[in-house]
Formats: C-alpha cells, sequence, structure tokens
C-alpha cells in the first residue's frame, strides 16, 4: 500500500526509497507515449547542441530552454529511449544516442538510410507495432475500431488500445507509410517508401499522387455524410461558464453565415473535433454559440481561461484567434492548435501540438477524416496528460512573465 511505501521511505534507506518505490508501482507504458517524430525532436537536438555524442541531461536542456525536470521533459526523455532513439532516463546525468537513434537523426547522411532507421525505430523494432503492420500492410487502411483489436490481439491492454492505435497512426503517417490510392487510405509497404527515397537521389520521399487512379471506391458517401453534418447541433456545442471541467472551448475563425469561415468552422467541429473529443469526455464550446461572432466578451474569456482544454484553428490567419490563444497560453492551460497544410504558421510552432490538416480538396481531405480525427485525439490526450502548466512559447521562453502579471 502507498503507506507501506511511504514507512519504506523514512526507515534507513533514505528519502528517495519512497520515490523510488512508488516509481516501481506505476505501469510500465508497453509502447511510447509521443509519437516517434515528437521524439525525434531530443535525438535531433543531441545532434546539434551535442554534435551527436554524449552530453549532460541538464545541459542539454538548458540549450533547449526547457525544463528538465517538468513532467514534458521527462515525457520525451522517456518516449525517445523507448524508441531506442537515446539512452539515459529522465533522471541520468548524460543522455546519448543509440547507433541508430544517430542514423535516424543525422541530416548530413542520404535521406534513404535516415529514413529505414526511422522507420525501424519507430515501427518495426517494436513488437506490437510490427504485428500490426506487417497484418494490414499493402492494404486499405483498416477503420480505427479494427485497429483497437489488432492491438488487443497483440497483447496491450484493453485501456490502451485506443493510445496504441492512435501512436501507431501518427507514426505511420509521419513516415509515409499511409498512401492515398483510389481514394482511400492505404497502408504501404517499407519497401515501396524505401524505393521512393532512394529514386529521388537523396531527396526526400514524395507523396504518391502519381498512383492514384479512378475507381468506383470514391469518397462520395462520406462527402455528403460530413455535408450533412457540417451544421453543429446545440446540444453538443452549447455550455456554461459555470462549471468547464468537461468543455473544450473552440477557438476558431468563424465569419457570417454561409460564409467561407463559417461552412470551415463548421465542417471541421462536427466532422474532426467532436469525434475526435468522444473518447475523452468532454464536450464542444464554440464562440458563437455563447456570443455573437466577432466578439470577445467576458464569457468567451472565461471559457478561454477555464476550460479543460481549448483548440485553436489558426487557419486563415484570423486576429481574434491569435489573440485568445495568446491569452490560453497566458492561462498556462492545455491547448492543441489545428491549421490547414495550405496556411503559413504565423510562428513556430512545430513543437507546441498542432496537427495539419490537408484540406486540398474534397478528395484529398475525405479519406483521410478518420486519421486527423485520431491525430486530434492523441494530441488532445497527451495535452491533457500534461496537465498544468502546459508547454507554450510564453512559458519556455519567458517563464518569468507571470512574475510580473499584477505589479
Amino acid at each position: 500500500s502507498i503507506t507501506r511505501l511511504r514507512h519504506a521511505g523514512t526507515d534507513d534507506q533514505g528519502p528517495d526509497s519512497y520515490t523510488t518505490l512508488l516509481d516501481a508501482t506505476r505501469r510500465v507504458r508497453p509502447f511510447p507515449g509521443l509519437s516517434f517524430k515528437e521524439s525525434l525532436f531530443l535525438a535531433e537536438a543531441i545532434q546539434e547542441h551535442g554534435a551527436g555524442k554524449r552530453i549532460r541531461r541538464l545541459t542539454l536542456f538548458q540549450k533547449l530552454n526547457r525544463s528538465p525536470t517538468s513532467g514534458t521533459s521527462r515525457t520525451l526523455i522517456t518516449s525517445s529511449s523507448q524508441y531506442g532513439l537515446t539512452t539515459g532516463a529522465y533522471n541520468a546525468e548524460f543522455l546519448d544516442l543509440t547507433p541508430e537513434g544517430r542514423t535516424a537523426s543525422d541530416k548530413s547522411i542520404s535521406t534513404a538510410t535516415r529514413l529505414q532507421a526511422q522507420i525501424n525505430l519507430a515501427i518495426l523494432n517494436l513488437d506490437t507495432f510490427k504485428q500490426v503492420f506487417e497484418k494490414y500492410a499493402g492494404n486499405r487502411l483498416p477503420p480505427i475500431e479494427v485497429l483497437r483489436d489488432a492491438f488487443k490481439d497483440a497483447g496491450i491492454e484493453d485501456d490502451l488500445v485506443q493510445e496504441a492505435a492512435e501512436i501507431f497512426l501518427a507514426n505511420t503517417r509521419e513516415l509515409g507509410l499511409v498512401r492515398q490510392i483510389a481514394g482511400s487510405e492505404h497502408l504501404v509497404s517499407v519497401d515501396t517508401v524505401l524505393d521512393e527515397a532512394h529514386g529521388q537521389a537523396g531527396g526526400a520521399a514524395e507523396d504518391d499522387d502519381e498512383s492514384e487512379s479512378e475507381s468506383e471506391d470514391t469518397p462520395s458517401a462520406e462527402a455528403e455524410t460530413a455535408e450533412k453534418r457540417s451544421k453543429p447541433t446545440k446540444t453538443r456545442s452549447s455550455g456554461s461558464g459555470s462549471d468547464l471541467d468537461d468543455v473544450c472551448f473552440i477557438v476558431s475563425p468563424i465569419g457570417d453565415a454561409n460564409s467561407l469561415f463559417r461552412k470551415h468552422a463548421n465542417l471541421v467541429l462536427t466532422s474532426l473535433i467532436e469525434p475526435a473529443l468522444a473518447d475523452l469526455g468532454l464536450r464542444a464550446v464554440r464562440a458563437d454559440k455563447i456570443s455573437k461572432p466577432g466578439l470577445i466578451t467576458g464569457q468567451v474569456i472565461e471559457h478561454i481561461a477555464k476550460a479543460r482544454l481549448v483548440i485553436a484553428d489558426l487557419s486563415f490567419a484570423n486576429p481574434n484567434v491569435y489573440y485568445e490563444l495568446a491569452l490560453r497560453h497566458a492561462a498556462r492551460k492545455p491547448v492543441v492548435q489545428i491549421i490547414r497544410s495550405e496556411d503559413a504558421l504565423p510562428f513556430d510552432v512545430g513543437q507546441y501540438r498542432t496537427v495539419t490538416l490537408d484540406m486540398t480538396d474534397i478528395y484529398t481531405l475525405v479519406p483521410q477524416l478518420e486519421l486527423h480525427r485520431q491525430e486530434i485525439t492523441r494530441q488532445c490526450r497527451a495535452a491533457l496528460n500534461e496537465g498544468v502548466p502546459s508547454l507554450t512559447q510564453l512559458s519556455l521562453f519567458y517563464p518569468e512573465f507571470w512574475d510580473h502579471v499584477g505589479k
């Protein structure tokens, strides 16, 4: 029990024994808690700040302007180690690259060689991920329910199969293993991706647009469904400012009725955000349901400050969205950002939980709807797990900000 552990830590073993024993009772997640791309950040940081050699953990995080003891930093180190990118635990004096981690993060070597190492670490070296990948490689990407069952069959416990599927989808997508073919998403083989990388003479592998062909398997059915769902209901999108523990507040460009901005906001809310929040037990509340669109009222600010989670849509470079996002950063609470792939980022959000949506046209968007939903769910879950204070540009680059508030 916790009582026995506490007594054990206060006996002759010293004060660290209690923490050590508590750590020993925590269940070890059988897969990394971050996506491979997110974890690769640590290996690339060692390449940049340590010349690819062993470096003191405190020195590295000082270079990164990050707290070495924060929950976010611990998760990053642990996930990087689980992928086999780095050696050294979150409390180790030194961090170092593994041989394959060095290859995966070395931008001076060929793209194909680096990509092979990344695929090995992200998929093939992880038993459960490898089992699921080999089961479906070369075929149409199965629905999320089928993926969950596959991970359960691979030995993942019931309460972790959703997260395992989310991480798996993120990794395969980031490494180019998910391709749109004949109007649907397919899980392509490793050889396909590597052959393309070799064919690019060291360049980055391109999307398999040329291989797409016309087929009776078109996105028209789901497109029609998405269109029907694109007007949010008041039931799912209304909320009271008095109790916001189950609220995800949506910061979004809204615009007038029937405008492009409103159609975009409705589609993203009903077809992506609301389904993504369902597994997290959160309800979406958008500003136009509690105030007039375009007005930043006290109720809107209360939702920004108190909601358990905020999702900010940075599409269309809307100034109100930027302002409200800054307020959320000042509140130091969890936030996830989404943006269309065709929009230029207004600032560097690469390391700050951003989901990029390819909305080039309906034929690109519809086959990827489920992937986008799962990625939003994954990012939201991770943001909530990080808790408060959350990692943002403000907390990272000027943590003294809150010392001056109110002075």
